[in-house]
């Protein structure tokens, strides 16, 4: 079996999220849907939240007062199971699906994803899909020996000193951009360390995965080949980040 498809007894997601942006029409007004929206999500996601930017301009000519502006943008509407576990956002530029931990794996919530995907369209209507976007965020808990670990046990790509033996490692983070030369699809991945705890070192391993390729909103089956194609390529990446002695502590 590929290492891509592993199942682990406690996985160390703590987010994932599908995001899939659209074109919409120049006359959506999404104050204008909130109605049948709340009315059709209300039996599975009875928690609802409404998401606003703030903006504020301030500007001075010569020999005059600075004169303040101030507006507040409705962005989303947040539908949430009753635990908040899991939620729906519809946004002025298109869908999301978040799960929190605990996430078993992207197929169990296929079904789910596709039903508050056509309830989106159909009250939202949007024109066109212009990206699709997969974040995971794992948080993993390296084991310390004498309150100090060696991150090349865990990490294939991770940090390293100049100065080994001068210098001790306090914090880290490393970021990297790429484009998957087969695909074109962008990759960007953010691995960083958290304040030492009780049990171990905390770290942070943020992989988005992001393709711009575009289709019609009810082609269902091409979001599902693209959602997949996106998660082979997460997984790739999670798998080349991380050893098989870091994969373990998944296990166990």
């Amino acid at each position: 079996m590929s290492t891509s498809h592993v199942k682990f007894l406690h996985p160390p997601i703590v987010e994932a999220v599908l995001d899939v942006d659209c074109d919409m029409s120049p006359a959506f007004d999404l104050a204008a849907v909130e109605k049948p929206l709340r009315e059709t999500f209300r039996d599975q996601y009875p928690r609802f939240r409404a998401l606003f930017l703030e903006e504020a301009h301030l500007e001075q000519k010569v020999d005059q007062p600075v004169q303040v502006s101030a507006q507040r943008k409705l962005q989303a509407f947040q539908f949430f199971k009753e635990d908040e576990k899991q939620l729906i956002q519809v946004r002025v530029q298109g869908f999301t699906f978040n799960r929190l931990a605990p996430y078993t794996s992207l197929d169990d919530y296929l079904s789910e994803i596709k039903r508050a995907w056509d309830i989106f369209a159909s009250i939202a209507s949007p024109i066109q899909i212009r990206a699709v976007r997969l974040r995971y965020i794992n948080r993993i808990v390296l084991p310390l020996t004498d309150g100090r670990v060696n991150c090349e046990d865990y990490l294939k790509v991770g940090p390293s000193l100049p100065d080994e033996d001068g210098l001790r490692l306090a914090s880290f983070l490393n970021q990297y951009t790429a484009v998957n030369m087969e695909t074109g699809d962008h990759v960007n991945s953010v691995l960083a360390s958290q304040p030492p705890e009780s049990n171990g070192l905390p770290i942070i391993l943020d992989i988005c995965v992001t393709s711009g390729a575009t289709a019609e909103p009810t082609n269902w089956d091409w979001l599902v080949e693209k959602m997949q194609s996106l998660r082979h390529l997460k997984n790739r990446l999670f798998h080349n980040t991380l050893t098989e002695q870091c994969l373990n502590l998944f296990q166990h």
